[in-house]
């Protein structure tokens, strides 16, 4: 009989444990990129949210650990530069602002060519992301980027109308040359003699400032983040609504390399990270029309009449969207339909009913 004391126990274990292979946790390098500055809302939350919650995620298992390479603010592209640099292999993540590339994204533009409908950023998010998973055009015009997405983010509640000059009524902007980033210079057309001049968020200060245009779209967070009432005193309270400009891809070729646990990760971290997005968005509106008022901005009520007046100005452009897409083999008429009836399950009926012809 084999006589095993105490120490000698401990001497088995611990030559057993030393005896075990050692998983080696992996490291993943991931470059992150975005053309606009890390003060603007979506990029300071990918570091603050998304980041650390995809680290949070991965170390419950411990079988990888992420590199973060974060580029911002033009170090790698410009803001109109980060669907071509996911494309090319520049960024292996992007935050792709999907307003500047209608001819390459047209179903993107679902929330944009249906203004005055919802002002509620979580409601526009939520509806546009389920129509990506339940339409395949989204996804498709992606991956003709060589891309894959993960989200769509909505980060202003409502695009606004601020003004350099000192107006009243959507009438008073007649005439007026207006900054926009995309399909909402279509609005202009509801406003006679109104010209839109396409700029990007980063560009309107100097816009205004110099004198190229009169007014600028934009929402309240983003006039106080970029210090607009300095140049553009007087908001147009118009409540174009929310849309959606923001959607986080990656790279085709980097994604194929990817462990599933790491793809998975990632995929609920883009929703999550969607929907913080759209209630930082919701709970700050009301904070920043209070800073744009005390750096000495004026706002100025548009009433109901003047707000459907414009709508009904408007040409169907929501129509005209649905036709492209349909005449390109997609259910352009079923995907306006669907996001539609999602909105008003969810309460918001707009002023001008644009499934209709």
């Amino acid at each position: 009989m084999k006589n095993w004391t105490v120490c000698g126990l401990m001497g088995a274990a611990l030559v057993t444990m030393t005896a075990l292979p050692v998983v080696a946790q992996e490291k993943i390098s991931a470059v992150v990129i975005d053309g606009y500055p890390d003060r603007a809302l979506w990029v300071r939350e990918f570091t603050d949210f998304f980041i650390p919650e995809v680290n949070r995620r991965l170390a419950e298992t411990g079988n990888y650990v992420m590199d973060w390479q974060e580029n911002y603010g033009g170090s790698i592209v410009k803001p109109r530069g980060v669907l071509e640099g996911v494309q090319l292999g520049l960024g292996d993540i992007g935050i792709v602002t999907t307003i500047f590339h209608s001819s390459k994204l047209p179903s993107q533009g679902i929330a944009a060519v249906t203004p005055f409908v919802s002002s509620d950023a979580r409601a526009v998010a939520k509806a546009v992301d389920e129509i990506a998973r339940e339409f395949p055009a989204m996804q498709n015009e992606f991956a003709a980027q060589n891309q894959v997405y993960l989200a769509t983010g909505v980060v202003l509640d409502t695009y606004q109308v601020f003004t350099s000059k000192e107006i009243a009524t959507p009438s008073d902007l007649e005439g007026f040359k207006v900054a926009g980033a995309g399909m909402n210079l279509r609005y202009l057309e509801g406003i006679k003699d109104a010209a839109g001049v396409r700029g990007g968020l980063t560009d309107f200060y100097n816009m205004l400032q110099t004198g190229l245009v009169d007014a600028a779209m934009l929402w309240p967070e983003a006039a106080a983040t970029f210090k607009i009432s300095e140049v553009g005193p007087y908001m147009l309270r118009a409540d174009l609504g929310a849309v959606n400009s923001k959607t986080v891809t990656v790279n085709a070729d980097y994604w194929a390399k990817l462990p599933d646990e790491v793809k998975g990760v990632l995929q609920a971290v883009s929703i999550d990270y969607r929907d913080h997005l759209a209630d930082i968005a919701m709970e700050i509106a009301a904070e920043s029309e209070a800073t744009y008022v005390a750096s000495g901005g004026t706002i100025i009520e548009v009433s109901d009449e003047d707000r459907a007046a414009w709508a009904a100005a408007i040409p169907n452009i929501a129509q005209e969207w649905a036709s492209s897409l349909n005449d390109a083999g997609e259910p352009g008429s079923e995907m306006l339909a669907a996001y539609l009836a999602k909105l008003e399950a969810e309460g918001f009926t707009g002023v001008r009913d644009w499934s209709q012809p």
